[in-house]
């Protein structure tokens, strides 16, 4: 019998060398910002609906993942966003209802390309109606192209019990950052390339560095041995995560939709 695997599954190294969108001909420079974008509408979007980061957290990841089995070509930030966290919300028990998330979408679109938001978005008309049937073909598709596995480990427990042992649980400003830095993260395709340990490590080694807090380094004893996990691993993971914070998104600009995402030099 096939046995069912509770870890999160990686993307392989043929699409992380080339993208479903990249062999479509998007920039891959333009990939990254739009898995970026995608990433803070769906944040921002759970905030307003007063959503639990869990349930923000695990929309993330679906959305990361899913762009490694479709391309943007085909399938626009927007909805597969919308309907990532729609799908999550449910996973996680929190379902939210379709009018609330478009209305939140249209007013969070609108205010990244400097348009007016009020008035708000009238939940009877045809743009709501095609908003919604929209994130309805986009939660079906995500489901078919990640073959139904919605199960996300996400590494907020991992990274809490490693700053437990490290002695910095009770630290005044680094477990703070260090969580920020887990949030900043699924913005990026961190959560796909790299196991939850991983990633608890390069939170964990970035908040250090900000606050000069030395971590134990001694010749082998070093301190993500305890945690299983290699050095340069969770050193690319810190330079995705730090990566955001150099690269500034044109929201006004950045397409949206397939209609929009054209084949041309992004910088």
């Amino acid at each position: 019998m096939p046995r069912i695997s509770l870890q999160n599954p990686l993307a392989s190294l043929e699409q992380l060398s080339c993208s479903p969108s990249v062999r479509d001909g998007i920039p891959s420079d333009l990939e990254d910002d739009l898995r970026n974008l995608g990433g803070e509408l769906i944040q921002s979007a759970g905030i307003l609906l007063k959503l639990p980061q869990v349930a923000m957290a695990t929309a993330q990841v679906l959305f990361q993942r899913f762009f490694y089995m479709a391309s943007m070509r085909h399938h626009g930030i927007v909805d597969i966003g919308m309907g990532a966290l729609f799908l999550a919300a449910k996973v996680e028990e929190n379902s939210v209802r379709l009018t609330h998330l478009v209305t939140v979408y249209d007013y969070l679109i609108k205010y990244s390309r400097d348009q007016p938001t009020f008035p708000p978005l009238d939940s009877f008309s045809q743009k709501a109606y095609d908003m919604k049937n929209s994130l309805i073909t986009a939660e079906m598709q995500i489901l078919k192209q990640l073959g139904f596995n919605v199960h996300v480990e996400l590494p907020y427990g991992l990274m809490i019990n490693y700053l437990r042992i490290l002695s910095l649980e009770e630290h005044p400003t680094v477990p703070g950052r260090a969580w920020n830095y887990l949030n900043d993260g699924l913005r990026t395709n961190i959560y796909v390339t790299h196991p939850p340990s991983t990633i608890a490590c390069a939170a964990i080694w970035l908040a250090c560095r900000d606050q000069q807090v030395k971590l134990p380094v001694s010749p082998g004893s070093e301190w993500w041995l305890l945690f299983d996990t290699r050095l340069e691993d969770f050193k690319n993971a810190a330079g995705q995560i730090r990566r955001l914070y150099y690269r500034k998104l044109n929201r006004r600009l950045l397409p949206l939709n397939p209609k929009e995402i054209k084949t041309i030099t992004y910088v």
